[in-house]
């Protein structure tokens, strides 16, 4: 063998190498981005299992109030139907549904025996803690897309994503309402 087939052989299996070292990156970038999404829908579903339980249980004493557990279980049907329709479409019912659960508590604080009621405390209680594990796992999937979009952008890892069909993923954003500041007056 003459020393430049030597050379073009260790440059070949040298790209190899590299774009195979690339490739398995973005692989495994990918997967942390699934599995951040699967966290985010363990908890979704969870939300999701609770409302039936707090609506049943606050029905009898909000007779009146109909058409807020009217919206909290079409909001929580249109969450239900997005999950299948990616992050944007996911995010938006959530927030909506947000929305909703929020004026079923403002409605809740109207109801002196309702507000003092163990079953509807245990159950704002388990829905504040999946909310806040919502978040978590919200901000952790952002970050994973954040690192999978940023490495499939950066070169010579574009090229690579490019031949293999790498497209960037989208974030889970929040709702323009959940951005603002709360206001308390303590007056």
């Amino acid at each position: 063998m003459t020393p430049f087939v030597i050379v073009v052989v260790v440059v070949l299996v040298l790209l190899v190498i590299i774009i195979a070292a690339i490739y398995n990156g973005l692989i495994r970038r990918r997967n942390q981005v699934d599995n951040a999404w699967s966290q985010i829908d363990v908890q979704i579903k969870r939300r999701h299992d609770l409302i039936p339980n707090l609506i049943e249980t606050v029905k009898d004493y909000m007779q009146y109030e109909q058409e807020t557990l009217t919206n909290v279980t079409k909001a929580r049907q249109m969450a239900v139907d997005a999950g299948a329709q990616g992050p944007q479409a996911q995010a938006q019912a959530e927030n909506a549904l947000t929305q909703t659960l929020r004026s079923l508590f403002a409605v809740v604080e109207n109801y002196p025996d309702l507000k003092a009621n163990q079953n509807v405390m245990s159950l704002q209680e388990e829905l504040t803690a999946t909310e806040n594990k919502i978040s978590f796992a919200r901000q952790f999937y952002n970050d994973s897309v954040m690192s999978f979009n940023m490495k499939i952008q950066t070169f010579p890892n574009n090229m690579i994503a490019g031949m293999f069909n790498f497209s960037e993923r989208q974030f889970f954003q929040a709702d323009e309402a959940d951005k603002e500041v709360p206001k308390v007056d303590l007056r």
